[in-house]
């Protein structure tokens, strides 16, 4: 199958932000469901719920990601690179937003989200992940972080099952949003060893299907 490729497309959702737990509460400016596809340069734009990452293996270079709870959320496996994610502020949405919401159940599930190189900036505040699943994987490696990060950093809510299997990593972040002080205590400190099979797109074997 060959790889879906996307240059410089710009997507938007300006639905109204609905109440969270009730059957109106996404407003999804893009779904990715298919296997190997890339963006280059591209731009979604929603409030809640931007980018439904769902399945497959799947490349984001330099794109831009704005929104304010669960800015991109499913179950793929995905490398994000150099992309910049901006935090709004919505003042209809009670709870604080999170950057990730990635669905993993078992450890038998090759998926997450690797962020690479990005910025995460913006004029609202929001975790950088919560789980949904209790394998949920996200890692976060020499990304800027901002204030826009709130110090605990990941978030239990609304999730019921365990939290010792929950893989959400940073390594060598930087910037105010990144001190791990007073980060959650399922945090994995990832040191260089960890952290080298997700520093490259070999993560979704990148080297098979992606442009040179």
């Amino acid at each position: 199958m060959h790889p879906l490729i996307l240059m410089h497309i710009w997507t938007q959702n300006d639905a109204p932000t609905g109440i969270a737990n009730t059957s109106h509460n996404q407003s999804v400016a893009a779904y990715v469901g298919g296997d190997k596809a890339a963006f280059y340069s591209c731009g979604f734009y929603s409030s809640h719920n931007t980018l439904l990452d769902n399945e497959g293996r799947h490349y984001y270079d330099r794109c831009y990601i704005q929104g304010a709870i669960d800015i991109i959320f499913g179950q793929a496996r995905s490398v994000f690179h150099e992309c910049e994610i901006f935090v709004i502020a919505d003042q209809r949405i009670e709870i604080q937003g999170s950057v990730t919401a990635h669905t993993r159940t078992s450890v038998n599930e090759n998926t997450g989200f690797v962020f690479l190189k990005g910025r995460i900036y913006g004029i609202g505040h929001a975790f950088l992940g919560r789980p949904k699943g209790d394998h949920s994987r996200v890692v976060f490696a020499k990304t800027y972080l901002s204030k826009s990060i709130t110090p605990q950093g990941w978030s239990d809510w609304n999730h019921h099952g365990s939290l010792e299997h929950v893989y959400h990593a940073e390594y060598n972040c930087h910037g105010p949003g990144s001190s791990t002080a007073g980060r959650a205590p399922w945090l994995k400190k990832l040191s260089g060893q960890e952290a080298a099979p997700f520093l490259s797109t070999d993560f979704i074997d990148g080297k098979q299907w992606l442009l040179a």
